[in-house]
């Protein structure tokens, strides 16, 4: 499964004049290093009055090119669609989490033992609250239960 992009990966600037991206953004603003040579100091002077209007509009897009999503509601809906694939890979972990509870369940009533083991399940709940704080008492009761049903 791949990771989600973050937020720096997913902008790239596009040149007005080439229509190319020149990379995520973040340079000086010194080119691309496909532009021409500069011309003789004559033929500058007479070129910046028509590069004016040029430079004009593209500071006038820059607001626009600033990176990704700056406004609340487009910074939200990124980060939802983040976690909705975080949520969609802990459900898959979870539901590995019941299989492999299962086959240690069969294993250890088919050889004679009980269903369930007391000690064990308090190191899991030992283990998710000292990582958790006290959220994870509860998350790995409700994971135990999940895996091995209700005692």
């Amino acid at each position: 499964m791949s990771e989600p992009e973050t937020l720096s990966d997913a902008h790239t600037h596009t040149d007005a004049h080439t229509g190319t991206g020149t990379g995520t953004g973040t340079g000086t603003g010194t080119g691309t290093g496909t532009e021409p040579a500069p011309a003789a100091p004559e033929a500058t002077l007479e070129a910046r009055p028509a590069a004016a209007p040029a430079a004009a509009s593209e500071a006038a897009a820059a607001p626009e090119q600033q990176g990704p999503a700056t406004d609340p509601d487009s910074v939200i809906a990124e980060a939802r669609q983040r976690i909705d694939a975080i949520d969609a890979r802990i459900i898959e972990l979870v539901q590995q989490r019941c299989a492999v509870s299962a086959e240690v369940q069969r294993a250890r009533m088919g050889a004679g033992g009980p269903r369930v083991h007391l000690a064990r399940e308090m190191e899991v709940l030992r283990t998710y609250g000292e990582a958790l704080g006290r959220a994870g008492t509860p998350l790995a009761m409700t994971l135990l239960e999940l895996g091995r049903g209700r005692i």
